[in-house]
């Protein structure tokens, strides 16, 4: 690795993604991204008494498609890194349970992909590793009734509140070359602007996601409009207007090339308020939306900024403020 400015790291020897794999809840396969999603659940609980265990179920079906896309086998992974909403990470430590491969579990809230495939390409460049899983999921059912209220509350939603995304995204990078190469990473810094509303996400974790982007550009001396698409996850419509507005106050204007994940995973007249967030959604548009348009070459080069809101339910109740993050992840077509 070659370290640039600040917080950037190149990853100089070479990381690639060899496989991936996804899967959409009902409401998600229903968004916009529709006509990219090739595999999707008819029901929250799949068949199972809970919807932690569905969510455990569904993490366990994005790997085994991640490992199939790949053609490798559980044991042919070095090591797996993966994380979700749930308290001490419970879904993907039941998971790692299961294929019994080393394991480490990465907490980055709705950032943990990035922050996953970061650490990933960090230790494949160094040599520690040929192979590494990293996956996460997130589930509206399991994830609603953790933070916020019990479904059979009926609870009204606020107009700048966001839906939590059922699905998820796995990935598995290796030595290997492929025509996905993971040739940045930027890690971000925690940010505090003093939002306590827990339903006001887009809001706490914008300037998490201004202040690693600005510090990327800066270490790599580029600008906006040197990349093909870039995409933030989780802040919603309203989180992504205050991001843009606070890029442009630092001289950076995201345009036509921008995009958050969260804004666009559903279609508005679907009630989704200001559009989607949780662990799963950057995941799963990444494996799907944005690989396909890298690997078809309308894409040759893009950043995915994931933005993670750090608060649990206790520090919440206390009254403070919600910390956040986010980290970049560089994608380029290796031709």
């Amino acid at each position: 690795m070659r370290r640039i400015g600040n917080q950037t790291l190149e990853i100089e020897n070479g990381c690639y993604i060899v496989g991936r794999g996804s899967l959409f809840g009902k409401k998600e396969k229903l968004g916009t991204y529709s006509k990219y999603i090739n595999s999707s659940i008819e029901n929250d609980k799949m068949g199972e008494e809970t919807f932690e265990k569905s969510e455990r179920k569904m993490l366990s079906i994005i790997n085994k498609n991640a490992l199939k896309d790949a053609r490798l086998k559980e044991s042919e992974i070095d090591l797996y890194l993966g994380g979700d909403l749930m308290n001490q990470l419970v879904s993907t430590n039941y998971v790692a349970e299961l294929m019994q491969v080393p394991y480490v579990g990465v907490y980055s809230a709705c950032a943990t992909i990035t922050a996953s495939i970061g650490l990933a390409a960090c230790l494949i460049d160094g040599g520690a590793f040929k192979n590494i899983l990293c996956s996460t999921i997130s589930h509206f059912s399991s994830a609603e009734r953790q933070y916020r209220f019990p479904l059979e509350f009926g609870n009204q939603r606020q107009c700048y509140s966001q839906w939590t995304v059922t699905a998820g995204g796995g990935f598995v990078l290796s030595t290997e070359k492929s025509t996905l190469k993971v040739s940045k990473v930027c890690f971000g810094r925690v940010q505090d602007f003093g939002v306590v509303d827990i339903a006001n996400m887009g809001a706490a974790m914008a300037p998490a996601a201004c202040d690693t982007l600005c510090n990327f550009f800066e270490d790599t001396k580029t600008k906006p409009n040197d990349y093909d698409f870039i995409a933030t996850g989780d802040l919603g419509k309203l989180g992504s207007d205050i991001l843009r507005t606070l890029m442009e106050d630092k001289g950076f204007y995201l345009e036509q090339n921008y995009a958050d994940l969260g804004h666009s995973i559903y279609k508005f007249e679907e009630e989704s308020y200001q559009g989607g967030s949780g662990a799963g959604c950057s995941a799963s548009i990444l494996s799907t939306y944005i690989i396909d348009k890298i690997l078809c070459g309308e894409f040759k080069k893009v950043l995915v900024v994931a933005t993670g809101a750090l608060m649990s339910t206790v520090s919440n109740q206390q009254g403070d403020a919600i910390p956040s993050v986010a980290h970049l992840i560089q994608i380029e077509r290796n031709d």
